[in-house]
């Protein structure tokens, strides 16, 4: 191979089309587990037959009662559907992160994006008096979630410039998400009788309904769409600026790009489902290992692959102390904890 040149992913198209479908029948698996779970005891054929007679042109008779098909309608696949919409947002947000930084632990919670967000969504809830559906919240999500992570690049690189090691976006992230969380906690105060509604989002929720998936549905297809077209991109930023300017790719432009989709689709996630920590950091490293790094591959592997994780996610949340539920942030952060000390631990190992 020639200087200038990339080489391209191990496989080729073949091999990407092999993980995809891979992935995307994870996820139609987490989807059908998802739309079991509940208190209503469904089987699996009364679903399947259920869910093709909601196809066109299908009719299927799954012997399901008006009440337990309104409860798979209006209760259970929205919650699923949307799930997964948040879930591969913060997945290939993350990845999205890690490329434009190239940090294997960037993070949209990491860097600040999350807790921005939730600092102008905490605004609009309790100052301004919008809720979570109220068309407000997704831009208001977006411009919290761009500043936080601006201003952990600026820190970072005022830091890097004394010494600072990989980790020192990182650090500053956790920094500027500190800060930002105070400054939330002290708007909470100034609506005391909106506590256990901001408290209740903090912690992440995916319960909401087709509201939530309509109000989520547009950003969420943009922010997708600019991060998958870049993945040629990232991958030709990841062997160096110098190297992509060689190969006529502007590699400012791409930067911008990217951390705009990224933080857009973190957004996005946060103004719907509230605070789902550790899903970006989590699934690209899951996917990195096992289908190269490449991030023709990561992108689209993690945007499944995080819908699929958060999925089974809400599904262990809703059965583990039925039949209350347990907050999916605390079981996305019990399994994101120990895996984020683990790529530290990895990180460290290979920079030294």
């Amino acid at each position: 191979m020639t200087t200038g040149t990339l080489a391209p992913p191990a496989g080729g198209l073949r091999t990407r089309a092999l993980w995809i479908s891979a992935a995307a029948a994870l996820l139609a698996a987490a989807l059908l587990a998802g739309l079991l779970v509940g208190a209503a005891g469904i089987g699996p054929g009364e679903v399947l037959l259920q869910a093709a007679d909601w196809l066109p042109l299908v009719s299927a008779d799954s012997g399901l009662t008006p009440v337990e098909r309104n409860l798979l309608w209006e209760l259970r696949l929205p919650r699923v559907l949307l799930a997964a919409v948040v879930g591969g947002l913060l997945a290939v947000a993350g990845a999205g992160y890690q490329g434009v930084f190239r940090n294997p632990l960037a993070d949209p919670y990491l860097l600040g994006a999350a807790a921005g967000a939730g600092l102008t969504v905490t605004v609009v809830i309790v100052l301004v008096g919008g809720d979570a559906g109220s068309a407000a919240v997704p831009v208001a999500a977006f411009a919290g979630a761009v500043g936080g992570v601006l201003m952990a690049y600026a820190l970072g690189a005022t830091a890097s410039r004394t010494g600072g090691g990989t980790a020192t976006l990182v650090l500053a992230g956790v920094a500027v998400t500190s800060f930002l969380t105070a400054i939330q906690t002290f708007v909470q105060q100034l609506g005391v009788e909106e506590l256990q509604r901001i408290y209740a989002w903090i912690l992440g929720d995916v319960g909401g309904g087709w509201g939530e998936l309509r109000l989520a549905a547009p950003y969420a297809a943009l922010a997708a769409v600019v991060m998958l077209l870049h993945g040629r991109m990232l991958d030709v930023l990841s062997v160096g600026d110098d190297e992509a300017v060689s190969l006529g790719v502007r590699a400012a432009r791409v930067r911008l790009a990217v951390l705009l989709a990224a933080s857009l689709a973190t957004a996005a996630a946060v103004a719907v489902s509230g605070l789902i920590a550790f899903v970006g950091i989590v699934v690209p490293h899951v996917v990195r290992r096992l289908a190269g790094g490449s991030y023709r591959i990561v992108l689209p592997l993690s945007l499944i692959g995080g819908g699929a994780f958060l999925v089974l996610a809400d599904a262990v949340a809703r059965t583990v102390l039925a039949p209350a539920e347990l907050p999916i942030g605390v079981v996305t952060a019990f399994v994101g904890a120990p895996f984020f000390v683990f790529v530290l631990r990895v990180t460290r190992g290979t920079a030294t």
